[in-house]
């Protein structure tokens, strides 16, 4: 008899009176709730060491592959050792911010190690390759474009990382700023500009403007600012900001079109998500040092929080973003997902948004970014490099690809940021969502790891 209660006890159904069924565990597909600090880390750390071994800081020899440790024997078949990512790149000064901020959350020396050996081989061998593009010879291309920028890819992300790694205690390097001036003197005097002197291109229709440009050029102009004391270059950042917005900004999507060609009428809109990752990443890189008392600093504060309430409303239920933001059947994109991760807490951090409206979109975006990273370090679902097209397709079927550059140094940034934002905050788990409240709260709620495993 006991035998059979038992039997049927164990078959009883699952229903409301005898099982809570509000704490049944759901089947997150990138993970939900909220992560410690070192789960955090443990993910950034992987990136770093991919990247670490793919960007090797040394020389070779063009003919024979030796290393070239003498300056003094540096000639035109000298070139920087090839690995996976470009040492010079945009993509790459993106990277350097993004160690130099990971350091700063961490205060691991390994990041900030990683941006001051590759700034400091750049500053060494910068005088030697300069005199012999003078003389006319040839020299490797992603040397070339250090001492003669030729667009704002070349200069203003690799620049600004140089200026916050000289603002930087543990980032000094010996003879940085002589790179510096250079690149500033290229963005602020031979950049191509439009009448009002808004930075533009020629391509891929005359008088373009790009909203990648934002970022490519704007961040280092304020950050000058900041470098010099002279506010002629935040009124520059600020006057650029407002300009660009005034033709790229869409109000009623609270998006950025990703391109503005001068003689088109009507002006297509499509919200490419890397190119709003650009602009929302130099909303918050111009608030960070704009002074408080600046004229337009009201004006883009508001800009970045209208843009952070599009771009929220946006959000996939897996923590990603669309390819196109507004389009939900293009494929989820990580290199966006990664930059409105980082840009969102570090303005929750910075007190310019709600840390309960945004907090929670900040943490599923982490989920995304984290799920996105492979075994190996690298960073999976990341569009590559991409011009401007007029038509959805042009965007909807742009490739990925892991050696994509453009998402390492948003993983490492994100990363940072929601570190940042664990330490400055007080996220807490409630009936099973994600909170944020204004002070320490007490939880008995559960917590779900990356691997769907309950802690209390």
């Amino acid at each position: 008899m006991i035998c059979c209660a038992v039997g049927l006890k164990a078959q009883t159904a699952v229903n409301d009176n005898n099982t809570p069924l509000h704490l049944m565990k759901p089947s997150y597909r990138v993970g939900y709730g909220i992560p410690t600090k070192d789960e955090v880390k443990q993910v950034m750390d992987r990136v770093l060491r991919y990247f670490d071994a793919e960007t090797p800081a040394e020389l070779v020899d063009s003919r024979t592959g030796q290393r070239v440790t003498d300056l003094k024997k540096i000639d035109e078949k000298t070139q920087l050792k090839q690995g996976g990512f470009r040492l010079t790149s945009y993509e790459w000064g993106v990277t350097y911010s993004a160690v130099l901020a990971a350091y700063e959350a961490t205060g691991d020396q390994a990041y900030v190690d990683y941006a001051v050996r590759r700034h400091q081989l750049l500053a060494n061998i910068a005088p030697a390759f300069r005199r012999l593009h003078e003389q006319g010879k040839k020299i490797d291309g992603n040397i070339r474009r250090v001492i003669d920028p030729h667009a704002l890819d070349d200069a203003g992300a690799v620049c600004c990382s140089m200026i916050k790694s000289v603002l930087s205690e543990k980032g000094k390097v010996k003879n940085e700023k002589s790179l510096i001036d250079n690149y500033i003197d290229y963005i602020m005097n031979r950049e191509y500009r439009l009448a009002d002197g808004t930075f533009a291109r020629l391509r891929p229709q005359k008088n373009t403007v790009w909203l990648d440009d934002m970022f490519m050029g704007i961040p280092a102009v304020a950050y000058m600012g900041r470098l010099t004391g002279d506010a002629k270059y935040y009124d520059e950042a600020a006057r650029q900001v407002v300009q660009f917005a005034q033709r790229m900004w869409v109000p009623e999507r609270k998006l950025f079109r990703h391109g503005w060609v001068e003689a088109m009428e009507p002006h297509p809109a499509f919200f490419w998500g890397r190119a709003n990752g650009w602009a929302i990443l130099t909303l918050c890189e111009v608030l960070d040092v704009l002074p408080a008392d600046h004229p337009q600093r009201p004006e883009i504060m508001q800009l970045l929080r209208s843009h952070a309430q599009g771009l929220a409303a946006l959000q996939h239920h897996d923590g990603f973003w669309h390819q196109l933001l507004d389009r939900p059947d293009t494929y989820l994109e990580t290199s966006a997902t990664a930059i409105y991760t980082a840009c969102l807490a570090h303005a929750v951090s910075q007190g310019w948004l709600d840390a309960k409206v945004y907090g929670p979109v900040a943490l599923l975006g982490w989920h995304a970014v984290a799920s996105a990273v492979n075994d190996r370090g690298q960073v999976e679902g990341v569009c590559v490099g991409t011009g401007m097209g007029f038509d959805p397709a042009f965007y909807a079927y742009r490739p990925v690809h892991v050696m994509a550059a453009h998402g390492y140094g948003p993983a490492i940034w994100a990363g940072a940021e929601i570190i940042r934002l664990l330490a400055r905050q007080h996220p807490k788990m409630n009936d099973s969502a994600v909170q944020f409240y204004d002070e320490e709260v007490p939880t008995s709620q559960p917590i779900f790891n990356y691997d769907g495993k309950i802690r209390f």
